[in-house]
């Protein structure tokens, strides 16, 4: 299967953020009313960032290659990139420096059986290990009981962006936020794609979703990229009813790619009840890793 297209990726992810920032925005005089070009002009990026018209145009067209870090800095100054659109950046222009064919090393599809111990020991909160594909690839009882409506889907490894995608009357029902959910899931494969455009596993299930949820073409167009990092999610239980969860994500160094993921509720609330009840409700198994 063919990698993602790198040029491609890089032009049309300079030129929309290009497209967002108007001159007012940016901090330059805007004249003339007849603008042809929504937002900024690529000359006008180009004096921002400090660089020539001619080299800003060739990095626009996809050529980051020879872009050192201190160029791609201004860059990112220039078109008031955040920190997950600086990382995405970053991350093609590695893509673009590395020798033909270089493939990095493949997120895992299963866990070391120490990984699954450290999810089993945490037993008042909901835990659960996947890739950047959004794999879902070993839970505790908990996160099985609070995840049941995704880990329905007898494909393994189950995947949250398909059930997003793929079954959004279950996704609405079960995700009170969908809307961000859907946003957020499609910009964190996004940022995916700029690490790994060789991930053969990653480009099949983009094209899965793309082939079959209009939604999902349209947040992938948007070119908008995402960290996993904390926050809260609302779920919709099926069992216990509404949860609204802290979530904390984090890198396992051990394993380049993995995600632990962790739920929790300050002591007190209505949603550390509801997690007394799935715990009550959820019966751990004799093994909770994911049949693969």
């Amino acid at each position: 299967m063919a990698m993602i297209d790198l040029r491609t990726e890089i032009k049309e992810f300079l030129s929309s953020r290009r497209a967002r920032i108007t001159p007012e925005r940016a901090g330059l005089s805007a004249y003339g009313g007849n603008r042809r070009v929504k937002g900024l002009r690529r000359e006008e990026v180009a004096l921002l960032a400090g660089v020539s018209v001619d080299y800003y145009v060739r990095m626009e067209r996809g050529s980051l290659a020879g872009a050192s870090d201190g160029v791609l800095d201004a860059l990112v100054a220039a078109l008031q990139l955040d920190e997950a659109e600086r990382e995405h950046l970053f991350h093609l222009a590695r893509q673009s420096r590395a020798p033909s064919g270089r493939r990095r090393r493949r997120p895992a599809v299963t866990v070391r059986p120490a990984l699954q111990q450290v999810l089993d020991a945490i037993t008042d909160a909901p835990a659960w290990i996947c890739n950047g594909r959004y794999d879902v690839l070993a839970v505790n009882h908990l996160a099985r009981a609070l995840y049941s409506p995704v880990l329905a889907d007898t494909r393994r490894p189950a995947n949250t962006a398909r059930f997003v995608y793929l079954f959004p009357e279950a996704a609405r029902t079960f995700f009170a936020d969908y809307d961000r959910i859907a946003r957020d899931v499609a910009a964190k494969l996004r940022m995916e794609a700029g690490r790994d455009p060789h991930d053969d596993e990653l480009i099949a299930l983009v094209g899965e979703l793309a082939t079959n949820s209009e939604l999902f073409r349209q947040r992938w167009a948007s070119q908008d990229v995402r960290l996993h990092r904390s926050g809260r999610k609302r779920f919709h239980h099926p069992v216990v009813g509404r949860l609204d969860l802290d979530v904390e994500s984090m890198e396992l160094p051990a394993e380049p790619g993995l995600l632990l993921t962790v739920y929790t509720a300050p002591a007190g609330t209505a949603t550390a009840d509801g997690l007394a009840l799935l715990a009550s409700w959820a019966k751990p198994a004799p093994a909770t890793a994911l049949d693969q």
